[in-house]
């Protein structure tokens, strides 16, 4: 199985607004940061707004930002929001042509079994656990100096 190039892009956006919490990121940062079209990420983005995923701030000063938690933002569901199809093989698409060997292939069921088990282990996972760890925030040192006996 291979990802698109949508939902490579939807995976790159999301995990750049989980480790830029504090502020709006623009798709010209997105799109400089992995070389990637701005066409492309306009699209994403549009979706991703469109699916209340994210926040779009419009304006001179304006961006977008995760809309939830990353601990709430499910991995298995943004892919199935993003890919158009699971279509493994051709006997998968409705709209596809028929097979022959419809009636004695079992290939159909073992390749929907693989994917459904591809699917759940991508649900067992939210952008939180994507993100790396935040880094330790330093507690500063008392320093406790004894008095001189005068």
């Amino acid at each position: 199985m291979r990802l698109t190039s949508f939902t490579d892009y939807t995976l790159r956006t999301l995990l750049h607004l989980g480790t830029n919490r504090d502020r709006l990121v623009t798709i010209q940062e997105i799109a400089d940061l992995h070389s990637i079209s701005k066409n492309h990420l306009m699209k994403v983005v549009h979706e991703l707004g469109r699916n209340g995923v994210i926040e779009t701030v419009r304006g001179r000063n304006g961006g977008f930002r995760l809309n939830h938690e990353p601990k709430d933002i499910n991995v298995g569901a943004v892919i199935r929001m993003a890919e158009n199809d699971f279509y493994m093989a051709d006997c998968f698409d409705p709209a596809g042509q028929p097979c022959g060997l419809t009636k004695a292939c079992r290939l159909k069921g073992v390749l929907k079994g693989a994917t459904a088990a591809y699917l759940a282990e991508l649900d067992r996972y939210s952008l939180a656990d994507l993100l790396p760890e935040p880094a330790p925030k330093e507690v500063p040192v008392k320093l406790h100096r004894k008095k001189l006996a005068a």
